[in-house]
């Protein structure tokens, strides 16, 4: 098993006032040679928003995005008439394909909103830009991880142009899980959103993150009671 460590405290930083971002991945005024992408991840931001703040219409193409609220609802509109607000427990997809302009805005002029957006690089360019959102019960979901992303168009997750999995677990302190690749070849970057875990004897604490490749399973030991997710991609 290759492991890539990312400790919370080395990720890029920025505070524009209103947006207070945590870069895993190079990103705006934020360039580190050594963290480009992990596979075909290319971005994970770790923003939280001010209440009635967010980005306004903007573009993008061929990337597949996929934003996970943590706390608080977003609002996103967009130049294809997609629009839909998602709260914590609701995941939202979008494939920029040909090109899409967006806006993401926090719905509540009260409260901050905290999210996870993140960039995937497709598996077919060029596609008709879509957008997609579902509310799954990943908040309840224990000791094990649930899919909400995934290339399967049948069943009940989120589809996305890319042979890339996306779950969200949830694992109480004391217990172990293990985690399967679903296609050879692929890495896993396991994010830490709260708590405390171990894989094999690397100890990964709240917005640590550990890329994992060279494997068909590892197991996840949680010391403390743990909310994780884990984005599965293509090393190429």
């Amino acid at each position: 098993m290759k492991t890539t460590l990312h400790k919370s405290n080395t990720r890029g930083q920025a505070d524009y006032g209103w947006l207070h971002a945590n870069y895993s991945f190079s990103f705006g005024n934020y360039h580190d040679p050594s963290r480009v992408h992990f596979g075909l991840l290319r971005v994970l931001n770790d923003d939280i928003v001010d209440p009635g703040m967010g980005f306004d219409l903007h573009p993008h193409d061929n990337m597949e995005i996929v934003t996970i609220p943590l706390k608080g609802a977003l609002e996103h509109r967009d130049n294809k008439g997609g629009h839909g607000i998602i709260n914590a427990g609701d995941v939202q997809i979008m494939s920029a394909g040909t090109g899409i302009y967006h806006s993401e805005f926090n719905h509540s002029k009260t409260e901050a909103v905290n999210l996870f957006q993140v960039w995937i690089f497709p598996k077919v360019k060029n596609i008709q830009p879509r957008y997609d959102q579902k509310s799954f019960d990943w908040l309840s979901q224990k000791n094990g991880f649930k899919t909400v992303v995934s290339p399967n168009e049948n069943d009940d997750t989120l589809w996305i142009n890319q042979n890339a999995v996306f779950s969200i677990g949830n694992i109480d302190k004391g217990i172990s899980h293990s985690y399967k690749i679903n296609f050879p070849g692929n890495g896993v970057y396991l994010m830490v959103v709260e708590g405390k875990v171990n894989v094999g004897d690397i100890t990964l604490d709240q917005r640590d993150a550990l890329g994992i490749e060279d494997v068909t399973e590892f197991t996840i030991t949680a010391t403390e009671d743990s909310r994780l997710v884990a984005i599965e991609i293509p090393m190429k």
